[in-house]
């Protein structure tokens, strides 16, 4: 299930570029999984560990990557952190739900992201609520954003 604390959250880590930077192990970039998540959010094909093709800034490292992606691929492998997903676009969203399928992820967030018109369950940390549209959503989360 993805659990979401919306608002400010001391213990999440805010700035996940530079976290990124200094985290990230090569294996996650060639990861099947990871691979889907930077083709579909940054439209860039990973060629190897170290390189990535994209189709607007030609081949570059997995510094350069979207601030999205880098932010998925964090949540993705470091289960066991909290990370802001702010820097995340809507188009991370469906990611966000594919990785709570399988083990219980938990993001802090400071905007209302749109999760789509699909049912989806959502555990809002702020009210210990449990959600399943973005109607239930949007009334909830805009108290604390």
């Amino acid at each position: 299930m993805l659990h979401i604390f919306f608002g400010d959250m001391p213990q999440a880590i805010f700035n996940t570029a530079v976290y990124f930077k200094n985290v990230y192990a090569d294996e996650w970039i060639t990861d099947p999984f990871d691979k889907a998540m930077i083709l579909d959010v940054d439209k860039s094909v990973v060629m190897a560990s170290g390189v990535i093709d994209s189709p607007v800034m030609g081949k570059i490292p997995p510094e350069r990557l979207s601030g999205g992606v880098k932010t998925l691929i964090l949540i993705r492998n470091l289960p066991e952190q909290i990370f802001n997903a702010s820097a995340c676009g809507d188009n991370c969203a469906k990611w966000l739900l594919k990785m709570a399928e399988a083990t219980d992820r938990t993001i802090n967030l400071r905007h209302i992201m749109d999760f789509g018109k699909y049912p989806f369950t959502i555990h809002i940390l702020n009210t210990d609520q449990i959600v399943h549209t973005m109607q239930e959503l949007v009334p909830i989360a805009g108290n604390f954003v």
